[in-house]
Parts: C-alpha cells; structure tokens; sequence
C-alpha cells in the first residue's frame, strides 16, 4: 500500500500532459498551471511591475493580463489619462511630456483649425479697417497680414511651449482648480502668469512668459512691418503682453464652468486683446 502513490503518480502525470494537448496547449502551460495551485509553494505569485504601453501619453503605464489572448486585451486602456495635448487640464496632478512631445504640442496649437480661423478673422478686419496700414489694401494686404499672423504664432509657439518648456522643463498646460473656491481659483489665475508647474508637479518661474515675451518682441522687430522697432515701443509690447496673459487664464478658469467649447473663445478672445494692445503700441 507504501508503494501506491508511486504507481499513481506517473499514471496522474500521462493523463494531465494528454489532456493538455487535447486542449491546444503547450506542455508547458501544465507547469505554470501546477504553480498556481492553493497548496503550491508558488501560490502567491508576485504582482507584475507595470510596463509603458506605446499608445499611452508619456509616463502613462499599464499592467499585463496574463490570461489575455491578445496583445489588445493584455493591455489596459488609457482612456482614463488626460489627453496630453490639451492646453487646458482639470487637473493638478503632473503630466510629464517628452521634448518631442512639446514640439508636437507647439505644432498642434498652431495648425488648430480655430486658431487659424481666428488669425483668418483678425487679418480681415485689420485690412478693412485700414486699408492704408503697412500690409496694404485688398486682398494682398489680407494675405501679408495672414501670413506675418502666422509666423508670430509660430514663432511664440516655438520659443514658448517647444524651446523654452523644453530647456527649463516646465509644464507648458494649464492647470484649472474647478473644485476650489472661487477666490482660490482667480488668484491661481492670474499667478499662473508669474508662476508655472515643473514637469514633476512642483512650482517654478513661469520662464515660458518671461523669456517668450520679450524674445517674440524682438523677433518681430526684424520683420514684421509697421512695429516700432526702439526700446520704449518693444518694451511697452512686452510688459502689454504680460498684463493681458492672464485674462487667458481666467477664462480658461472660469467658463467651463458655464460652457464647454473653451478652446475657440479663448484663443479668439486673447488674439483679440494681443492685437489691439499691438496696434496702440506700434
């Protein structure tokens, strides 16, 4: 009777490998199935350190599924994480991006349809207006003006969100506090303009304002026509652009709460302020 489970063993043993086969699967999936049993040694299993999925944002991670039949099941879905992307986060929490993923963002923000639409607009109405400004009348005088709109957006873009967020690693989204009181929320408004968010969460200069400014300013002096290109006028231009940056932060802050296409009023509405305050200084 001592020598019974002996002779069994093997018996259990060819009866397991058989039917492992006759579902498909590999000798060795009797192995791990064995190590997951209750009384197993290798019961307890240790949890699987999360892995970065490809189709996630940047710092975004996800766990395997063991059991998934397919990489589409292995993996755990991202649709939880914030677009990396959008300007504008209901959300503190940090959002690293990689220095291809600012310049992305850069392009994004200018090729955005409405902030075409809007430059488009502005181009148009400053032609009408004044059919005797720098750019000249009709429709060449739409066309300069449109495509000098553009190399000014492009140039901030690149300064500001892709170069300087890039070197300083600052956070180039703005982050909204929609569960915090209203006074809370105005102050973190407008100190958004002097302070910024580290990639990692914490607070730093807003190095983006304060080097974009002045470098756009400049810029803009060698080329753009009718800018007064002296001292007086580039720095009135810049210390005009830093007193309007944070009405985009406060309708940013303040009108989701009320309507939910915040990108298109923003973008017009701050074009708007930039290119009048532009106009008195020139």
């Amino acid at each position: 009777m001592r020598r019974l489970p002996r002779v069994l063993f093997p018996l259990i043993l060819l009866a397991a490998i058989g039917e492992a086969r006759a579902q498909g699967n590999p000798i060795g999936a009797l192995r791990s199935s064995s190590a997951t049993l209750p009384d197993s040694p290798g019961a307890l299993q240790k949890p699987q350190k999360p892995r970065p999925d490809p189709r996630c944002p940047a710092g975004a991670v996800v766990t395997s599924n063991s059991d998934a039949m397919n990489r589409e099941e292995a993996l755990a879905p991202c649709a939880q994480l914030p677009n990396p992307y959008q300007l504008f986060l209901n959300t503190t929490a940090p959002l690293p991006l990689s220095v291809k993923q600012k310049g992305f963002l850069a392009v994004r923000d200018v090729i955005d349809p409405f902030n075409l639409l809007t430059i488009a607009g502005n181009s148009a109405v400053n032609v009408g207006i004044d059919a005797h400004a720098a750019y000249g009348p009709g429709m060449r005088g739409f066309a300069r003006n449109l495509a000098y709109g553009l190399s000014q957006e492009a140039t901030g873009e690149f300064v500001g969100t892709f170069l300087i967020c890039s070197l300083f690693h600052e956070d180039p989204h703005y982050h909204r506090l929609p569960d915090k009181k209203p006074l809370r929320r105005l102050v973190h408004a407008v100190s958004r303009t002097f302070v910024a968010q580290h990639d990692d969460g914490s607070l730093m200069p807003n190095y983006q304002n304060f080097i974009t400014y002045p470098a756009s300013a400049e810029i803009s002096n060698l080329y753009v026509p009718g800018v007064h290109g002296n001292g007086p006028s580039t720095m009135a231009r810049i210390l005009t652009g830093l007193a309007t940056d944070p009405i985009t932060n406060l309708i940013t802050e303040f009108l989701p709460d009320v309507a939910r296409h915040v990108h298109i009023r923003v973008v017009f509405v701050q074009q708007i302020i930039n290119q009048v305050a532009s106009q008195r200084e020139r």
